[in-house]
């Protein structure tokens, strides 16, 4: 069945507020066994808008479900539920009500295109974790920030009252579909899901200011086709936090097929892909990454990403930090263009934001086939960072034809182990290598290595602390602990 929203009231002409109006009909919907809530062609303004079991929300051609401000619109986002699981990870992942979309324990839902989401009454910001230690909660290039910076980046909680932040939050859903729409301004995540499974996100345009696409403790996930633009945090990254209670692993997902960037926002979506900005909030160079971590108290297993794009952007992260374990990775097919830092980054840390007694974790079997970025010309090089009595283990590096900037005038020296730090490549200041640095891996195979750019006083790869010819890697498998 087809339930329009006109029908229950709603106007679509950017003045009235419509959220009751499509609240009724999801649960009209819903009261019937299951439907589409149809969205013609016209502009939504709302606050919450409630997703129920067996109903898909179709956005037609010509629709916008716009976010409303509640300093503006006489109105409120749905309040965060309470959480009593929320020491160990920021407020942002620790609520889904607050947002302009959301559901939570729900089956067989969909939102489809081709219409648009826009969260323009959304705040991307929200205050960090309760965490008393602290350590490793912002990047070391974060340090030199006022306290009058860190404040507006990081509100008190008594502040996000009343705000969305975050344009879809789902929580423990099953059997989900977002499909075919474009999202732009959408908060500080365009999309959150937590606990879910079988879930489907395909052809989504995102032009975000903040985080784009958040998959975290989630099993069988597929990601495809997507293009998502997100200069000031991670494009698509997976997590396992501490959200639900306990270290649920984000496992059996497939990332294929997608574009991601790091443009000036709104423009992939008005097709200028502009360059003015060149750092994120946290004092770097633009993001726009496919990340797992950096929250990562469970594992992640089976990881899949394959024939996606990365441009203007930090690379491809794997980060470990708070006692999860990452395994069976496999990348191939990836191109990379215009990096803003590392092409390659795998970390395990030892931040241990989590409950008393978490250990470091694991980072094996990891296998990076096909990462083509011969005009990438990255400024950071390829980065392996284990522990000493934690190496990373089993990486096989096939097929890599790398640039980099490089131009170091000094030869320069091993880095401190910064073994709490938060994990970004640009934590060690400039590797001693100016294209592949590893340190604390064992079983390192690397075959069809290229290295290309402008060479600087450093090694072009140094292992455990020797410099190492590129053309000697595929004699034998590297490195110790």
């Amino acid at each position: 069945m087809i339930f329009d929203v006109t029908g229950f009231g709603a106007r679509g002409d950017g003045e009235a507020l419509d959220s009751d109006a499509i609240n009724a009909a999801i649960q009209a919907a819903r009261a019937a066994g299951g439907g589409t809530v149809r969205l013609p062609a016209g502009r939504y303004l709302c606050f919450s808008i409630r997703l129920a079991s067996g109903v898909t929300l179709k956005l037609e051609d010509g629709c916008v479900l716009l976010a409303a401000d509640p300093a503006r619109h006489g109105g409120a986002y749905d309040p965060p539920e309470d959480n009593p699981h929320d020491l160990y990870q920021d407020f942002g992942h620790s609520h889904w009500r607050n947002s302009l979309i959301w559901g939570a324990d729900l089956e067989d839902v969909a939102i489809e295109g081709p219409g648009r989401i826009d969260g323009e009454g959304l705040t991307r910001e929200g205050p960090g974790s309760r965490w008393r230690k602290q350590a490793g909660e912002f990047p070391l290039s974060m340090v030199g920030l006022s306290a009058e910076a860190m404040a507006e980046l990081v509100p008190e909680r008594a502040a996000m009252i009343g705000q969305g932040n975050k344009a879809i939050g789902l929580k423990r859903c099953r059997k989900v579909r977002l499909s075919g729409f474009t999202l732009v301004r959408g908060g500080h995540f365009a999309v959150l899901a937590t606990g879910c499974e079988d879930l489907v996100i395909e052809n989504l345009l995102v032009d975000t200011n903040r985080d784009g696409l958040d998959i975290d403790g989630c099993t069988r996930v597929r990601i495809s086709g997507c293009r998502v633009n997100t200069p000031n945090d991670d494009a698509i990254v997976l997590k396992a936090s501490m959200a639900l209670g306990e270290a649920l692993p984000t496992q059996d997902v497939e990332i294929v097929g997608c574009h991601v960037s790091g443009f000036d926002p709104g423009t992939v979506l008005d097709g200028s892909l502009g360059r003015e900005q060149r750092l994120s909030p946290d004092q770097d160079r633009v993001t726009g990454r496919i990340k797992i971590g950096t929250e990562s108290n469970g594992d992640f297993r089976r990881i899949r990403i394959a024939d996606c794009v990365l441009e203007r952007s930090r690379g491809l992260a794997l980060e470990t930090v708070d006692g999860g374990t990452i395994e069976d990775v496999e990348i191939r097919n990836v191109r990379l263009v215009e990096m803003t830092s590392s092409p390659l980054f795998l970390r395990l840390g030892a931040r241990l934001r989590g409950p008393e007694g978490a250990r470091p974790g694991a980072l094996r079997r990891v296998s990076v086939s096909n990462l083509d970025g011969e005009g990438a010309f990255a400024d950071l090089p390829v980065i392996l960072a284990g522990l000493p009595d934690h190496p990373i283990e089993d990486v096989r590096l096939e097929n890599l034809a790398l640039s980099f900037l490089g131009g170091a005038e000094e030869a320069g020296v091993e880095p401190p182990e910064l073994e709490d730090a938060y994990p970004e490549p640009r934590m060690f200041g400039d590797p001693p290598a100016w294209g592949l640095w590893a340190r604390h891996v064992r079983g390192l195979e690397v075959t069809g290595l290229s290295l290309d750019g402008n060479a600087d006083a450093r090694s072009p790869v140094r292992v455990d602390g020797r410099p190492v010819a590129p053309e000697a890697l595929a004699s034998r498998p590297h490195g110790a602990a």
